[in-house]
């Protein structure tokens, strides 16, 4: 079953090199384009919002497709927006190809986490879906910062067609690979699917989840303009910045896996001051390299310990919903980055500055602390409903 789960993994490493390099590439496209950093900042609001509209739709075609074929489907579409992300002649037709690449990244990993659990034993699904994500952890490390890389070489428009190139290859590759599992007994069925998100532990975890979320997304968004024009980098040191980053979520990743498995509610209450405090501590660290190296890696740490609480969270609540579940957090993790991405751009069009969006940042985290200081008081009236 090994090589079904890196066919699988190898999706999710093009669909997370396809949605974060273009954050290191701001200032190059801005330039070829003619366009202010914040009107750039708006092609990763435009891959999020495609996200938010694309999970339940496909997710609510693919409960009527066999798996494999929904698998296919969805990372094949991936891969021809990326082309015509490639081959946009100007900003609105880049902004739509953003859109539409958006759209089968939260329903590609939905589905291939569900298909990954059923390749494996039951004693070993955790880890059979933990693999599949692994390729977004090494999207991250490697995949962003060499991507970022190769548009600083020879210009943007081949990081996306590279991507793309790689997602149809995965669409092969699936197609040959992976088994066509199916369920056992009758599949859920969407009604019961949606319903199961209505549950309060789950929505308000969501809610937790794009506040929240959105703090990362805030300052991630502009970490290229803020290195090269206030830390002072170069463009070609961005790359190891990024890959530093990369490591820094992965370790956050492993980090509040622990905590979850401790008490997730306490871990997200935990966390999220914590973001806060870091995201404060950028403005000034960000005067100077060493020290927007170090804080930089210490926010990727934080922001990227939250993000297990919550998908607990979230998936234990809506016990029955497989699908919606699986992509209902990969849908509020991309409304955090559209939100994110907006909101720090705002904050720099209104002339506060490149730092400005990380005071942003401190302030959505201290918003989701308190929707999970409001989630805990509920849950403490009505246990029953609460979700650990």
């Amino acid at each position: 079953m090994r090589l079904p789960l890196l066919v699988l993994a190898l999706g999710a490493f093009a669909l997370g090199t396809g949605e974060f390099t273009v954050m290191g590439l701001l200032p190059q496209v801005a330039s070829d384009l003619a366009i202010s950093i914040p009107q750039a900042g708006n092609l990763v609001s435009a891959y999020a919002i495609g996200v938010v509209v694309g999970a339940p739709l496909l997710i609510a075609a693919a409960t009527r497709l066999p798996r494999r074929q929904a698998l296919i489907l969805t990372i094949g579409l991936y891969g021809v927006a990326h082309l015509l992300s490639a081959v946009a002649p100007n900003y609105p037709l880049l902004l739509v190809a953003r859109f539409l690449s958006g759209l089968p990244h939260g329903a590609y990993f939905g589905i291939a986490a569900i298909v990954a659990g059923m390749l494996a034993r039951p004693e070993r699904r955790a880890r059979a879906m933990a693999q599949v994500f692994m390729g977004l952890t090494v999207a991250n490390i490697v995949g962003v910062p060499l991507s970022t890389l190769l548009g600083q070489l020879v210009g943007w428009r081949w990081t996306f067609a590279l991507v793309g190139v790689i997602a149809l290859a995965t669409a092969v590759a699936v197609r040959f690979v992976v088994p066509d599992v199916r369920p056992d007994g009758e599949p859920a069925r969407l009604a019961d699917e949606l319903r199961a998100l209505t549950r309060r532990p789950v929505w308000m975890s969501l809610a937790v989840a794009v506040v929240g979320g959105a703090a990362l997304f805030t300052s991630y968004s502009y970490i290229a303009p803020m290195l090269t024009e206030v830390a002072g980098y170069p463009e070609a040191a961005i790359t190891l910045v990024l890959a530093m980053f990369g490591v820094g979520m992965t370790v956050g990743n492993v980090i509040g896996a622990r905590l979850a498995d401790w008490d997730p509610l306490r871990a997200i209450l935990l966390v999220l001051p914590t973001i806060a405090v870091v995201a404060l501590a950028l403005v000034p660290a960000m005067h100077h390299p060493v020290s927007a190296a170090i804080v930089l890696f210490l926010f990727a740490i934080a922001t990227f310990a939250v993000l297990p609480s919550v998908q607990l969270r979230i998936i234990d609540g809506a016990a029955g919903a497989p699908h919606m579940a699986a992509g209902s957090m990969h849908a509020a993790f991309n409304l955090a980055n559209a939100a994110g991405a907006w909101l720090g751009g705002a904050a720099i069009a209104a002339g506060f500055g490149l730092t400005s969006p990380n005071v942003v940042a401190a302030a959505l985290a201290l918003l989701g602390l308190g929707i999970a200081l409001i989630t805990a008081r509920v849950e403490r009236r009505v246990p029953a409903t609460s979700a650990a």
